[in-house]
């Protein structure tokens, strides 16, 4: 048995489109040129893209931004995500995964990698955005603080 999260990745050209938005996958297997499986070490924390469309357009649009578990810990079921991961963050509809995107490009302008951003900045941008109220930035003395907290208490 894998101790790795594995994220099963289908591009079907404007139909069904599955990728990931960011994370350090450990392994990566192809299946075919439309199907791969990406898989990552636990803890590890990735953004898994999912967009569906049928002949009358759109039909999902979701991001969900995923904690990779360690094996054997408590996880959600996510489709295509074996076991399963902790949910830092799950939005659907457009207009609100564009924005999650917008706010990854941020931290990215800042020089961080939102892979490494503090895991409770992904709850505070679910919970506003849920509730359609805007989210506050990511800066880089939040970081600092994450960083020197996860230095102090592992």
């Amino acid at each position: 048995m894998s101790d790795l999260t594995h994220v099963e990745l289908l591009w079907l050209e404007k139909r069904i489109e599955n990728w990931i938005r960011f994370g350090h996958a450990a392994e990566e297997q192809i299946l075919d040129k439309r199907r791969r499986i990406l898989s990552f070490a636990p803890n590890s924390i990735f953004a898994f893209v999912r967009w569906t469309s049928n002949d009358f357009g759109t039909i999902i649009s979701r991001i969900d931004i995923l904690l990779a578990v360690v094996p054997g810990q408590r996880c959600a079921t996510v489709p295509y995500v074996r076991p399963g991961a902790d949910i830092l963050l799950r939005l659907s509809g457009w207009p609100k995964v564009e924005r999650v995107l917008q706010l990854i490009d941020a931290v990215e302008a800042l020089g961080i990698d939102p892979a490494d951003a503090a895991h409770d900045y992904w709850h505070h941008v679910h919970n506003r955005m849920s509730v359609n109220e805007v989210p506050r930035p990511y800066t880089r003395s939040r970081h600092q603080a994450w960083l020197h907290r996860r230095r102090i208490a592992p």
